[in-house]
């Protein structure tokens, strides 16, 4: 049954993936909004619902190293194996100012998580401070959007009624999809004695991670390079400020040695390296995607010590 639930999930985030990619596009062309910062908002903050429902639930069950795993390992893996794979489809394009302003807070945001990691439990004041550094981001991103331009882009413009409706049938597909998959996967990772901050790390991780892989992946295959990055931006900006801070605020969370000793530093070394690419090159090529998805491997390794 697991199994079953595994396809059914593959399948649900896969449709999902495609349908709040086509919609958030028609949303962006109808309102004359830049589609990088539809990729940051509703996208990214979208395709991170997954992840707050599983760290929620980890924290509320007494599941802490899955509650915190699974925003580490998606943050780590939104980077190397989602950024990797979406530059060996099509190379991404760095578009303008918005998106550095935006991997700059991504960056702020991840070390932010050193002093709160290294007091040892995340409790309900660093909840609020997450969560209020969420909405003044989302109010900076909202008054300052930005005047980036997109990448040309033939496809009809929807009605936008038509375009809601696909992202609201997307966002669906995505958080069932997710569930369906994160639960036969931790079942059966479980019956080979795997722990809990590794499958949390991992499994989970990449099972909540799917949403954004879907929807990335479908943006490079139509050449949205502002909607790729754009999402995984806006999802690691989101995981950090709006999940941890609501699962904190919630029920404090005891944080584990390893987090604060290997796993948040593989963390912000990889945001260090995605800030670097998009503040320095034109674009992420097919190389430097191969060599982010080694890093990838090399990290899940390591992290089964």
């Amino acid at each position: 049954m697991d199994w079953i639930f595994l396809l059914i999930g593959l399948v649900g985030l896969f449709f999902g993936g495609e349908f709040l990619v086509r919609g958030s596009v028609g949303i962006a062309r109808r309102l004359a909004i830049p589609p990088l910062l539809i990729g940051l908002t509703v996208v990214g903050f979208g395709t991170s619902t997954p992840e707050l429902l599983v760290s929620v639930d980890a924290a509320l069950n007494g599941v802490p190293d899955i509650a915190i795993g699974n925003i580490v390992g998606s943050n780590i893996g939104n980077i190397l194996l989602i950024v990797g794979l979406s530059a060996l489809v099509w190379p991404i394009l760095v578009l303008g100012d918005t998106l550095r302003r935006d991997t700059a807070v991504m960056m702020a945001a991840t070390l932010i998580l050193i002093p709160i990691f290294w007091m040892g439990v995340m409790g309900r004041l660093s909840g609020l401070v997450l969560v209020a550094g969420l909405i003044g981001y989302l109010v900076w991103a909202y008054l300052k959007p930005g005047t980036d331009t997109a990448e040309e882009n033939a496809s009809p413009m929807l009605p936008l009624w038509h375009a809601v409706a696909w992202v609201a049938v997307g966002l669906v597909g995505l958080i069932f999809g997710a569930r369906f998959l994160v639960d036969g996967a931790v079942n059966i990772a479980r019956g080979y004695g795997v722990s809990e901050a590794f499958i949390g790390l991992t499994i989970v991780a990449i099972g909540t991670s799917l949403p954004e892989l879907a929807t990335s992946l479908i943006a490079a295959f139509r050449k949205q390079s502002e909607i790729a990055i754009g999402n995984i931006v806006g999802s690691n900006i989101f995981n950090v400020l709006g999940i941890l801070g609501v699962t904190a605020l919630i029920a404090p969370i005891p944080v584990a040695d390893r987090f604060l000793g290997f796993d948040l530093p593989v963390m912000i070394t990889a945001s260090m390296a995605l800030t670097a690419l998009l503040l320095m090159r034109p674009q992420i090529g097919r190389v430097t995607g191969a060599i982010l998805l080694v890093a990838y491997a090399a990290y899940v390794w390591a992290a089964q010590g």
